[in-house]
Parts: structure tokens; C-alpha cells; sequence
């Protein structure tokens, strides 16, 4: 995991890089920081990751890639805005399907950005953000269709919490858990990778297989690949049970 100074003048904006493919976070890293204000002070591969330098660096800003593996990208951002709240989020994927994008509404991002944005594009999407704008509501809202998808989704959504939903239920660390364990890490890997133990670990676990009604880490997974939170790695095949 790669550690970050935290000295950073006051006319900078933090920002946080959230992507599997080193490249484009290098790409990005140079983009931004070629402006000469923004400061890079986080990078991450994975949700976990994410979290836990959200938590040590505190960026103003994160861009997240929509198909991250485990957790989903968008399911990072929920976690992200759940744990900090005037935290600004951009959304970044190869294509805007509809279902993502009302979905990223959802988790409060603020905007969403094709990893084939030119350069100009992407300094204005992320100087409109730090402005306050909300450029991904302004963009559903203007096409009618995904609107009306929106409002029905959001009043479906609004009724669903009247009995509290499982991921509402999960814990950010238990959210954790679950991203690591999608990637396909042993409880030992989960706990070097979170700085907690073993036992902790299986505690965190043990909670997640009751919340999902699983019967192990297998079916647990499954739960949530079901639900849209989590996309299963290629090393997820060398799970075991727990």
C-alpha cells in the first residue's frame, strides 16, 4: 500500500485516485498535478485501500473508476460519503450506462467522466466540482428519460428504508471485509491488509454471514454479487470456505 506526505500548502485541493490500472492513475496524477493545484495525496487499487486512505489522508476530492475489483466503484463511493460527507466524488468509467449513472446520483457523486475525456475536459469537470456545481444531477435531470427512471428509483429506494436495507446494516469495516474477501484473501491477508487481527477478522465475518443470511464466505459473496456491490476478481476462484 503506498503511503503519501501529508504536507500540502492550504491553496491546494486534495485528491484522492481510485483506480485498479496503475497507468491511469498516472496518467490522472500528471493531468492534475501539471496544474499546479491539485495535490495527489492518495492513491488506491481497491475499496479497502480507498477507505483507509480516505481515513489517514483526508482528500477533498476522489476519483473513483466505476468497475473496481470487489466492491464495486460505486459502492466505494456510498462508503466514502457515508464516512465523510463534504468529501466531493467524480465518477470515472470507460462507457455511461444508465443504470450507473443513476446510481451514482444515488451515492451522492457529483460528477461522471469518460476515461476517454480529453484533458481540458476532465481540469473543468474538476474545477466545476470544487465550485459546489453538481454536474451529474444537472445531466440526468436535462435528459427526461433517466429522470423519470430516477424518481421512481429514489421513491422505491425511500419506502425500502422504512425497513432498514442490509448494506445500511453492514459497517464500513465490515464492507471492508467483504471487498477483501471478494479479491480472494486469506484471513490473514484481510488482516495485514486492514491492520486488524485474525480473530477480528472472523468476528467481522461471522457478522457478515448473518446480516446476508450465508453460510459461509462463498455464499456471502454470491449475496452480494446479486446485489450489485461486489465484482468477483479472477483470484476470488481460490476461495474457501469459511
Amino acid at each position: 500500500m503506498r503511503r503519501f506526505s501529508a504536507n500540502t500548502t492550504r491553496t491546494t485541493t486534495r485528491v484522492m485516485l481510485v483506480d485498479d490500472h496503475p497507468f491511469f492513475r498516472q496518467g490522472l496524477r500528471r493531468l492534475l498535478e501539471s496544474e499546479g493545484r491539485f495535490a495527489i495525496v492518495a492513491e488506491a487499487g481497491c475499496g479497502h485501500e480507498a477507505v483507509y486512505q480516505a481515513e489517514l489522508q483526508e482528500p477533498e476530492l476522489a476519483l473513483i473508476d466505476v468497475q473496481l475489483p470487489g466492491i464495486t466503484g460505486l459502492h466505494v463511493a456510498r462508503m466514502l460519503k457515508r464516512q465523510h460527507s463534504h468529501m466531493r466524488i467524480i465518477m470515472v468509467s470507460t462507457e455511461a450506462e444508465e443504470g450507473w449513472l443513476i446510481e451514482a446520483v444515488r451515492v451522492g457523486a457529483a460528477a461522471f467522466l469518460l476515461k476517454d475525456a480529453g484533458p481540458d475536459q476532465i481540469i473543468e469537470a474538476v474545477d466545476r466540482v470544487m465550485a459546489g456545481e453538481e454536474m451529474l444531477s444537472q445531466l440526468v435531470l436535462s435528459r427526461p428519460e433517466l429522470a423519470r427512471r430516477l424518481l421512481l428509483e429514489l421513491q422505491e429506494w425511500g419506502a425500502a428504508r422504512s425497513g432498514l436495507g442490509v448494506e445500511e446494516q453492514l459497517t464500513v469495516r465490515e464492507l471492508e471485509v467483504l471487498d477483501c474477501v471478494a479479491l480472494g484473501m486469506s484471513n490473514k491477508e484481510i488482516a495485514d491488509a486492514l491492520f486488524i487481527t485474525e480473530q477480528t477478522v472472523k468476528n467481522h465475518m461471522t457478522s457478515v454471514l448473518r446480516k446476508l443470511q450465508a453460510e459461509d464466505r462463498v455464499q456471502a459473496i454470491l449475496s452480494a454479487v446479486r446485489r450489485g456491490w461486489v465484482v468477483i476478481s479472477p483470484r476470488s476462484s481460490t476461495m474457501t470456505a469459511a
